[in-house]
């Protein structure tokens, strides 16, 4: 039964279930008294409406009357919720690991680790900052999944495209620096931007002394001094440069595409982490009432009674005000 909007009074004629079958017109039931029900056809509705398979607005687990999940069920996640749980999973790896190299880095533990930080300062801050943003974004997304949290999700999503960005940058600066001109960036961090103590660090790691020589911009220390037989650090850190620069722009540019994957996959599956959109709950102004209900069972009356007669209706109403507990209402409804 069709039935329209919502009346001046405000009251809700809305139902939350479509009747999936209607039984079969012209087919009387037998009752339990020996008696047959008039030859009316029904129009769905009552409990059949919260039977296995009916057409209703969907609750995931539960039994669709009470909200509890039905006994012996094992709830399983779909596969929208499995992908972002695969690609959570890559986000949190690659930043961890981003993140430990940084740090190891920052530390000072691998071998020649003080020259990045002299001599890459910038693009070292940013990839740090890449992976930690990374992590923050693979926790909000491990929280949204685990609790089927939408926003969490939306959240989740937005940063992993500030993420991005944070990504790209640290590989663009490097492959821009290897690409256009390496030799007269690193002439003038050498002569402009390292300062003394810049030189001195990057002349104790590669054992060299000066630009050139130990005559062309020099830290004079323990090692390098004006007869000393070590040669200028022009090469040495050219070379060195090199093979950085280019393992730091392939790693970014390697995360980069994987990265996007887990974009289209939040974007995509971040609303189908279930199958119930939002709280599962009908809003207020469309839950039925017994105002509701008595004016839609009024309607039903009507169409009853212009279809099979004003006694057929009268009879059908009355039992179902009273199953309904509606005869506490007034005459008019």
């Amino acid at each position: 039964m069709k039935q329209g909007p919502n009346d001046s009074s405000g009251v809700s004629l809305s139902v939350n279930y479509l009747p999936s079958k209607l039984s079969p017109i012209g087919v009387a039931r037998k009752r339990k008294g020996g008696g047959l029900d008039p030859v009316v056809p029904k129009f769905g509705g009552g409990v059949d409406a919260f039977r296995s398979g009916a057409n209703r607005i969907r609750n995931d687990d539960d039994d669709g009357i009470s909200g509890r999940r039905r006994k012996g069920k094992k709830a399983r996640w779909n596969k929208f919720k499995w992908i972002l749980f695969v690609a959570n999973a890559v986000l949190t790896t690659y930043s961890l690991g981003s993140l430990i190299v940084c740090l190891l880095t920052w530390f000072n533990i691998w071998e020649k680790a003080d020259i990045v930080r002299v001599g890459n300062q910038p693009e070292l801050v940013i990839s740090t900052m890449a992976a930690s943003l990374g992590i923050i974004t693979s926790l909000i997304g491990w929280a949204g999944i685990l609790l089927n949290n939408r926003t969490f999700l939306a959240i989740y999503t937005f940063l992993l495209w500030i993420t991005f960005i944070f990504i790209v940058i640290p590989g663009y600066i490097t492959y821009k620096k290897i690409t256009f001109n390496l030799e007269g960036k690193v002439n003038a961090q050498w002569s402009r931007h390292l300062g003394a103590g810049g030189r001195l660090r990057i002349q104790n790691q590669l054992q060299c002394c000066g630009y050139f020589n130990p005559f062309v911009e020099a830290t004079v220390s323990q090692t390098c001094y004006a007869r000393s037989i070590l040669p200028g650090c022009k090469l040495r850190y050219m070379q060195f440069e090199r093979v950085v620069l280019k393992k730091w722009y392939m790693g970014a540019f390697f995360i980069a595409p994987v990265h996007i994957m887990i974009i289209v996959a939040g974007l995509l599956c971040s609303n189908h982490v279930t199958y119930r959109f939002g709280k599962g709950m009908m809003p207020k102004r469309y839950r039925l009432s017994l105002n509701s209900m008595a004016i839609i069972m009024d309607n039903y009356a009507s169409q009853l009674a212009e279809q099979y007669g004003s006694d057929v209706a009268s009879d059908i109403v009355a039992r179902s005000r009273s199953n309904l507990n509606l005869d506490r209402m007034n005459g008019g409804q």
